[in-house]
């Protein structure tokens, strides 16, 4: 069956659904389904898309193409509606680019199911779905009626309210009334007295907690701007803009351009101006306050809200729960989930990275008031009349009540979402959740009376199909997937770990086993564990789970119960299932295994020591071997051999705890001595931007050594503030650490940062050939490249391939200068499977061209957000492609060694 996946879209969570959409693509069974990926723009062109660029980090990263836009002095990103009003040639041309602009009337060519992955405005208010039903394309998810209703907060509560529903008190500011600037005082008192503090507000159409504000204090000012937020307006004083410096003010354009946090273009100024491009906006911003005598201006977007929702706040425990119908159309609540976070709202950035905010499966409560909470969700999914599958948010209050608010007819699709993170408590894997959603979805479709005859023969061909499927799966090859640890980079591993594992699971070759390691490097402890521990948040819940579960501990009986309630669901799409974890050794290892795909990062992992485990039981895995491994896990030797045998490094040095607790003074002043501000300190074995940083002067250098030589795990708050460490930011234990020189341009004429991938196969001759693939120029926004800009998906950007010249031969010719040098560093080092080589590249005013060498990961993150995977989609390999070729590299090497022995 050919699945159209709809993702991108006009709404501001486009960057999610756009994510959420390649997570669907990936993980969609090969066996039962062709993945074909329809984007929609911001315009709503729907546009058939080359595969290959599903697998870029952001949208910005491919669309508009790279050579259709504009020069920005400042580097400012753009999204497409950036480039203003354009022709149909222009537009046609910037499609053509990307794929092929289809027609909804021609949509059955292409595809036969659509499956939504859509947010916000346009994909979930009924629109998609009332075109797909004109059309006779069977989509996911609930129908017209119910998507409108979700998508309004306001409509919701009025819903709500007729059906019974507890709900906090509210009250709407319709734009015509706040347009009223001299009643908003009167405004505020009113809101207040009614509502009491703290205010939440909402803006109704807006999914992701984009335009949420929580108000405390009875502060005007701070009402006003949290209103406007809602209404994506943003005042900017003169004395404010006049404050700033170059960088202050292109930051501030940057903020506000923002789709997400910001106000999002196009804008409409004061004047009637309408901007489109950041740079426009930056223009406009520099000449109102500099030519003439205005003291405010006001920004609002052209796709602003008719009104803003207020509510009185309720403390509690938040949650959030899926809700399914079985095969019966039954509806089934999963086990709600308890979020607990930093800061009073579940912002984007705790929704999205992992190990920033905690799930808890089930809500910490009595087994009785866990059991209202689904009673509640399943009356409000059948009120609404839902279909399929819907996400409901809500708060348990202190005192009992259960609010249910902002219904979700599409939940977001990332890996750790709640959409994958509950469909797991019953036993399914992400590929066989997707599967159960689509059957679903087309047995809710044949209900409407439309197109019955048709979708029915659909409906039985999937089902002997999916039959045929489960009768196949002894026969695959078992894999274990080994994530986890316990490094600074853990939480990491483990998102690479599930991603591996749902790339496999969706394969017909093979079976994954995931594997959680923890422990010491004295010894490792090993442990299968079931998919749900697998989707719990991050490492810590993992290793907590499973310590739960050895000290004696059983399934919570609210999922005991609820598993019975799913029994059809699971008998079906996931047969037997593995419902605690179990702890294995290496000989058990090697007798339930066909291989190992190490998805650790760091040490362990990446250091030969688990390489040499797995040896010593003859199990083939990935990536390099033992002594390549010890290597490439140290910056310093890597960079001193290489630095032997010709390559350009970094100066650099190791400094050691020792020698810091002898005399801190002096510390600071033989650093001084041989390395001046800024430069770059990091530890010598953690990868993922753990911990680096850059740093400017004496208070920063004894922050950071304070930091990294502390005796306990808890960080220093002074010197976490010297540092800005964000909330949660990992910040590792060690003895030694590294100093570099930061690498500079130097008079170069281009400069950038670079990030390339390889991989290997064996010849027919034995020997190793290296495919080097065309390196990702990485964007940073701050001083280095942080963990969000490196795995969480809309963030940061990486171009690939790097621009290094606007001449495409001349680019080619250097790109090619450049591989030839990381495949010098892969020979040198002896890197075998795969491996990422992280660099600066230097184009002189002569032409030369210097490859700065900054580290090698032999292990490298593989999260779906990584620029691995958009190098590898250029050479022709979708991720599942290049993960099997890694593993074929293992098994074939691991059968050489057999035959030597």
């Amino acid at each position: 069956m050919r699945i159209g996946i709809i993702f991108g879209g006009p709404s501001r969570e486009r960057e999610i659904s756009f994510a959420g959409g390649r997570t669907v693509f990936d993980n969609l069974d090969k066996t039962l389904f062709e993945a074909v990926p329809v984007f929609v723009d911001s315009l709503g062109n729907f546009i058939l898309l080359d595969w290959h660029l599903i697998y870029k980090g952001t949208i910005r990263d491919f669309y508009p193409p790279v050579d259709t836009v504009p020069y920005s002095a400042h580097h400012l990103q753009i999204y497409l509606e950036s480039l203003g009003e354009l022709e149909k040639e222009e537009l046609d041309a910037i499609i053509g680019k990307v794929g092929k602009k289809i027609q909804p009337h021609k949509f059955k060519e292409h595809f036969d199911f659509a499956f939504l992955a859509l947010h916000g405005p346009y994909g979930e208010d009924g629109n998609i779905q009332g075109l797909l039903e004109w059309y006779r394309i069977p989509y996911s998810g609930s129908g017209i009626l119910a998507s409108a209703i979700g998508i309004d907060k306001i409509v919701q509560k009025q819903f709500m309210q007729n059906n019974g529903f507890a709900s906090p008190s509210y009250s709407v500011i319709p734009a015509e009334v706040w347009a009223r600037v001299e009643d908003r005082p009167a405004m505020f008192e009113q809101l207040t007295y009614e509502l009491g503090l703290p205010l939440v507000l909402k803006a109704p159409h807006q999914g992701s907690s984009i335009g949420v504000s929580v108000l405390k204090d009875p502060d005007f000012e701070e009402f006003e701007t949290a209103v406007n937020k809602s209404f994506f307006t943003k005042n900017i004083s003169k004395d404010a803009w006049q404050e700033l410096d170059n960088a202050g003010k292109v930051n501030l354009v940057k903020q506000l351009t923002d789709i997400r946090e910001g106000i999002g273009l196009p804008v409409i100024a004061d004047d009637e101006t309408e901007i489109y491009h950041p740079e426009e906006l930056l223009k406009h911003l520099q000449s109102v306050f500099t030519l003439t005598g205005t003291e405010f201006v006001s920004l609002t977007n052209v796709e602003t809200e008719p009104a803003v929702l207020v509510e009185s706040f309720i403390r509690g425990k938040e949650f959030s729960c899926i809700v399914v119908q079985d095969a019966d159309g039954k509806a089934v609540a999963l086990p709600p989930t308890e979020i607990v976070k930093g800061n009073d709202v579940f912002d984007y950035r705790s929704k999205y990275l992992p190990g920033l905010s905690r799930k808890i499966t089930p809500i910490d409560l009595p087994e009785e008031q866990i059991q209202k909470i689904r009673q509640e969700c399943v009356r409000l999914f059948e009120a609404f009349g839902f279909n399929v599958y819907a996400r409901l948010d809500g708060f348990f209050s202190e005192n009992g009540t259960i609010f249910l608010n902002d219904p979700n007819t599409t939940s977001g699709m990332l890996p750790s979402s709640f959409f994958f993170h509950q469909a797991a408590e019953i036993g399914l894997n992400p590929s066989q959740f997707l599967t159960y959603i689509i059957r679903t979805s087309l047995a809710e479709r044949i209900k409407s009376g439309k197109n019955v005859l048709a979708l029915t023969q659909m409906l039985e061909t999937l089902d002997r199909a999916i039959a045929g499927n489960r009768m196949a799966v002894q026969d695959k090859m078992k894999v274990g997937v080994i994530m986890g640890g316990y490094s600074s980079e853990r939480h990491i591993s483990v998102e690479s770990g599930r991603n591996i594992y749902e790339k496999l699971a969706s394969s017909a070759k093979y079976q994954p086993i995931p594997i959680f390691l923890t422990g010491s490097s004295e010894q490792y402890k090993l442990y299968e564990i079931p998919v749900n521990i697998m989707l719990k948040d991050n490492a810590d819940d993992i290793k907590e789970k499973i310590e739960f579960y050895e000290n004696g501990g059983h399934a919570h009986p609210v999922l005991d119960k609820i598993r019975q309630e799913a029994i059809s669901i699971t008998a079906t799409f996931a047969g037997n299932v593995l419902q605690e974890p179990q702890q294995i050794s290496f000989s058990q290892l090697a007798n339930m295994l066909d291989a190992v795909f190490i998805a650790l990062h760091g040490r362990p992992g990446e250091d030969g020591a688990l390489q040499a485990k797995l040896e010593e039981f003859g199990i083939p895995y990935n990536g390099s071997g033992i002594a390549s491994s010890q290597i490439t896990i140290n910056k310093y030797d890597t960079n001193e051999i290489l630095r032997k045998h010709g390559m350009h490094v970094a100066q650099h040095a190791l400094v050691s705890k020792a020698d810091w607790q002898k005399n801190a003074t002096d510390f600071y002043e033989k650093v001084e001595v041989n390395f001046s501000y800024p430069f770059i300190a990091k530890p010598s074995d953690d990868g993922c931007s753990s911990a680096v940083k850059k740093i400017k002067n004496r208070e920063e250098l004894e922050a950071f050594t304070n930091l990294i030589f502390r005796e306990g795990d808890d960080l220093i708050p002074e010197h976490a503030r010297t540092l800005a460490l964000n909330y949660k930011e990992e910040f590792p234990n060690k003895q030694v650490y590294l100093i570099e020189n930061l690498i500079s341009a130097e008079g170069a004429k281009h400069f950038l940062e670079v990030t390339g991938g390889l991989l290997t196969k064996f010849l027919p001759d034995g020997k190793v050939a290296y495919e080097i693939f065309e390196a990702s120029e990485a964007l940073a926004v701050g001083e280095v490249l942080s963990l969000e800009e490196k795995f969480l998906a809309g963030e940061g950007q990486n171009i690939t391939p790097a621009r290094y010249d606007s001449d495409p031969e001349r680019r080619q010719e250097i790109s090619d200068k450049v591989k030839a040098d990381l495949l010098k560093v892969a020979q040198i080092l002896n890197i075998e499977g795969y491996a990422r080589i992280d660099a600066f590249v230097r184009v002189l005013e002569n032409d030369e061209v210097e490859t700065i060498i900054i580290e090698v990961n032999s292990l490298p993150g593989m999260t779906p957000a990584t620029c691995i995977f958009h190098q590898t989609a250029i050479n022709g390999y979708k991720p599942y492609d290049f993960i099997d070729k890694i593993l074929t590299y293992g098994m074939e090497r691991n059968h050489k060694k057999a035959q030597v022995h």
